[in-house]
C-alpha cells in the first residue's frame, strides 16, 4: 500500500532548482519511499549497507561520478558517510544538474552540520515527520476516533503494513538506541537512556526541568542536556520556546516538551490500550503534542520552517500555542474535551487584550468534531487542525 506524502510535490519543485536535495526526518518517516517514488529514474543506493559503504571507501570519487544511466543519485541515510559530501561540492560545481543528487537523513545535527559546511548555497533542505492528519484523509485513514491514533501514533509503517503499536514501537525504539544513541554519544548503559525517554515521556506539554531530569534519572545536567540535544536531533522530541516578545517583563523562560509522535509518546508511557489512554492523567499532553506536532508538519510539508511558540507569566497566564505568521500573530489554546467551555476563552481574550489582538484571530482547538466562528473566537475540531494555517 502506498501512502501519498505532501512533501513530494514541494520535493520535485526543489530539486528543479537546486543541484542538491536532502530530506531530512526520523528513522521510518518514510523518506526512502517519498524519494524513490518522486525519483524513479534515480539509482537509489543505501547508505546502510555494508557492501555500499565498501565501495564508497575504496573509491568515493569514482562512485559519484561513474554514470549509473539515469538521471541522479539517490543516497539514503546519508549520515553514515558525511565525508562524501566535499566531494559532491566539487562534482556539483564543475556539472551543475538540478537534482542529480537527492540526500536523506535521519540526524539532523549531523546533516545540517556537514551540509552547512561544504553545501552552502547549492542544497535545499527539507523536513519530512510522520504522516500528518491531511495525508490521513489524502490516503483514506479512519481518523474517527482520536484515542487509537494517539494510541496508535503516525509512523507509516504502521498503517502500509498493517503492523501493531506493540510491535512497531519496540523494534523502533531497539534500533534507534543501539544503532542511532551509540553513533551520536558514548552511553555506557543504554538502559538508562531508555528510562530518561521514559521520563521525558512523562513530562509531555510540561515546562523542561533539567534538574528534576538529572535527580530522577540519576545522571548529570551535562548528560541531561546532552540526550536531549540528541532526541532533538533524532525527531523524537521539539522543545517549543516562550515567545519572546514582551509584552510583560515576568514571562516564563523555560521551553516546553513535546514529542512529534504521540503513539510512541504513549508506548514510552506504558499505555497498553486506546482503552486506557481515553482517561489517562497526561491524554491533555499526549492531545497537546499531536496538535502542535501537526502544526510543524503543515509547516514542513510546505517546505518551510515553523515558528511556534507558547506564551506563560510568572502569574499562570498561559496561551498553549502562538503562530508567528509575517508581521501577525496567531493564539491558539488547546483543549482534549469534547465540550466548549465559556472558560477556555478566558486566557486567550486576555492575551489578546495585552497583544492587541482582534478576538477574531484566536482559536481554540479541541477534540470534538464541530468547527465554529464564534464572537469570541474561533473553534476548530482537531480533524480540521490545517484549517488555521491555510486561513
Amino acid at each position: 500500500m502506498f501512502l501519498s506524502r505532501n512533501l513530494e510535490s514541494v520535493v520535485q519543485k526543489y530539486a528543479k532548482k537546486f543541484r542538491v536535495v536532502a530530506i531530512v526526518g526520523p528513522r521510518q518517516s518514510g523518506k526512502s519511499t517519498l524519494v524513490k517514488h518522486a525519483f524513479p529514474n534515480h539509482k537509489y543506493f543505501s547508505l546502510e549497507n555494508p557492501d555500499v559503504i565498501d565501495v564508497i571507501k575504496f573509491d568515493p570519487r569514482n562512485f559519484l561520478e561513474k554514470d549509473y544511466g539515469s538521471d541522479g543519485v539517490i543516497l539514503d541515510e546519508f549520515q553514515n558517510e558525511p565525508q562524501l559530501l566535499s566531494y559532491i561540492q566539487g562534482i556539483v560545481d564543475e556539472n551543475p544538474r538540478p537534482g542529480y543528487f537527492i540526500l536523506t537523513g535521519s540526524h539532523n545535527f549531523l546533516m545540517n552540520q556537514a551540509i552547512t559546511q561544504s553545501l552552502a548555497g547549492r542544497v535545499a533542505i527539507l523536513t519530512l515527520l510522520p504522516l500528518s492528519l491531511s495525508e490521513f484523509k489524502d490516503n483514506n485513514i479512519d481518523i474517527k476516533d482520536l484515542d487509537k491514533i494517539l494510541f496508535n501514533g503516525f509512523y507509516p509503517e504502521i498503517y502500509d503494513k498493517d503492523i501493531a503499536p506493540d510491535e512497531f514501537y519496540p523494534s523502533y525504539i531497539k534500533t534507534f538506541v543501539e544503532r542511532d544513541v551509540r553513533q551520536l554519544i558514548n552511553v555506557v548503559n543504554l538502559s538508562d537512556f531508555q528510562k530518561f525517554m521514559r521520563l521525558c515521556a512523562g513530562r509531555i506539554g510540561q515546562a523542561l526541568n533539567i534538574t528534576s531530569l538529572s535527580d530522577d534519572c540519576g545522571i548529570s545536567v551535562a548528560t541531561v542536556k546532552n540526550w536531549l540535544s540528541v532526541l532533538e536531533a533524532s525527531y523524537i522530541i521539539f522543545l517549543l520556546q516562550p515567545h519572546f516578545k514582551n509584552f510583560s517583563k515576568r514571562l516564563i523562560k523555560s521551553p516546553k516538551l513535546y514529542f512529534y509522535d504521540a503513539g510512541l509518546a504513549s508506548w514510552l508511557l506504558k499505555i497498553n490500550s486506546s482503552e486506557q489512554l481515553s482517561d489517562h492523567y497526561l491524554k491533555g499532553g499526549l492531545f497537546e503534542t499531536l496538535i502542535i506536532s501537526e502544526l510543524h508538519k503543515n509547516s514542513y510539508n510546505a517546505g518551510k520552517d515553523p515558528n511556534l511558540y507558547f506564551w506563560r507569566d510568572l502569574r499562570g497566564l498561559e496561551v498553549d500555542c502562538i503562530i508567528e505568521d509575517s508581521q501577525k500573530l496567531i493564539p491558539i489554546e488547546i483543549k482534549s474535551g469534547k465540550t466548549i467551555n465559556s472558560s477556555f476563552w478566558e486566557n486567550l481574550h486576555e492575551w489578546c487584550d495585552i497583544s492587541e489582538t482582534p478576538y477574531s484571530e484566536s482559536y481554540i482547538v479541541y477534540a470534538g468534531n464541530e468547527s465554529q466562528n464564534r464572537s469570541l473566537g474561533n473553534i476548530v475540531s482537531w480533524k480540521n487542525i490545517d484549517d488555521i494555517i491555510s486561513r
